[in-house]
C-alpha cells in the first residue's frame, strides 16, 4: 500500500508538470488561433517563426547571452571555488555566507541594484549590461557545483602532481579539473537554463531597444499570446531535452568506464 502510495504521487507530480508542457507542444501545430478549439494540423506557426524578425532578433540576443554568460560564469565559479576551497575554515566560511546571498535575494532586488549600478557608472543599459547581470547571478550556481566535487577529491592530488615536476597551471587543467569536471558541467548547464529563463534581472538591466524572449513575450503577453510563441517554446523544450539527455548519457558512460 505505501509503495503504491508514493507512485501514485510520483505519478500526479510528474503529470502535474509535464501536461502543461504537451498541451503546448500540441497546440503548437493548431491551424487556428484559438487555444480552445482544435482546428486541424498545420505547421503555419513553425513557418510564421522563422519569418517574425522580433522573435528572431530576440531568440538571438537570448542565445548569444546564455552561452556566453553560461561560459564566463563557469570559468569565473570554477576558478572562484578552487580558491574558496583553498581558504581557511574561517574565511572560507565568509566566503560561503556571501555566496549565497545572492541566491536567497528576490531576483528583483538583484535586477533594482544592478540597475541602479549601471545607472550611477553612466553605463548605458542594453546587450553588454545584460550580460554583465547574467553572468553576476549565474556564478554564484557555478561555484555551489563545483565545491562539492571538490570536496571529494583527494586533497594531496595536487601536491602529488607538483612534487611529480607538474607546474601549477598543468595541475590545474590536467589534474584538478578532470576530477571536478561533472560539477563544472552541471554549473555550466544550470547557468545556461538560469540565463534562458531569466526576466526580471534581464527587464531591469536592458532597455527595450534590446530584448530576450523573456521580455518580448512580457511585452506581447499585454496584447495577447501569439501561436508563433507556442511553437519557440516547443522547440526550445525538445532541444533543452535533447542536451540533457546527451549529457546524461555521458556521464553514465564516463560512470561505467
Amino acid at each position: 500500500m505505501k509503495r503504491l502510495f508514493k507512485r501514485s504521487y510520483l505519478t500526479l507530480v510528474l503529470l502535474f508538470l509535464y501536461i502543461p508542457i504537451v498541451v503546448l507542444i500540441f497546440q503548437s501545430f493548431n491551424a487556428g488561433k484559438s487555444r480552445a478549439k482544435w482546428e486541424g494540423f498545420s505547421l503555419r506557426w513553425y513557418s510564421a517563426l522563422f519569418e517574425d524578425q522580433a522573435i528572431m532578433k530576440a531568440l538571438y540576443v537570448t542565445l548569444t547571452i546564455a552561452v556566453i554568460a553560461a561560459v564566463a560564469a563557469t570559468i569565473l565559479g570554477t576558478l572562484a571555488a578552487i580558491g574558496i576551497h583553498a581558504m581557511q575554515k574561517r574565511p572560507q566560511s565568509i566566503m560561503m555566507t556571501m555566496t549565497n546571498l545572492p541566491m536567497t535575494m528576490p531576483d528583483i532586488v538583484t535586477g533594482i541594484s544592478l540597475m541602479i549600478l549601471f545607472t550611477f557608472s553612466k553605463i548605458e543599459r542594453g546587450y553588454v549590461t545584460m550580460l554583465l547581470a547574467h553572468i553576476t547571478f549565474n556564478t554564484p550556481y557555478v561555484i555551489l557545483s563545483v565545491l562539492p566535487k571538490l570536496k571529494q577529491m583527494n586533497k594531496h592530488t595536487y601536491e602529488a602532481a607538483l612534487d611529480l615536476g607538474a607546474s601549477p597551471s598543468y595541475a590545474l587543467l590536467h589534474v584538478i579539473l578532470p576530477e571536478i569536471s561533472p560539477g563544472v558541467i552541471t554549473g555550466c548547464l544550470l547557468a545556461f537554463t538560469l540565463s534562458l529563463d531569466d526576466f526580471v534581472i534581464s527587464y531591469f538591466t536592458t532597455s527595450p531597444m534590446v530584448q530576450n524572449l523573456s521580455t518580448l513575450i512580457y511585452s506581447k503577453a499585454r496584447i495577447g499570446i501569439e501561436p508563433t510563441l507556442n511553437a519557440l517554446s516547443a522547440l526550445m523544450f525538445l532541444a533543452l531535452l535533447a542536451l540533457l539527455l546527451t549529457v546524461n548519457h555521458r556521464a553514465g558512460k564516463t560512470a561505467k568506464a
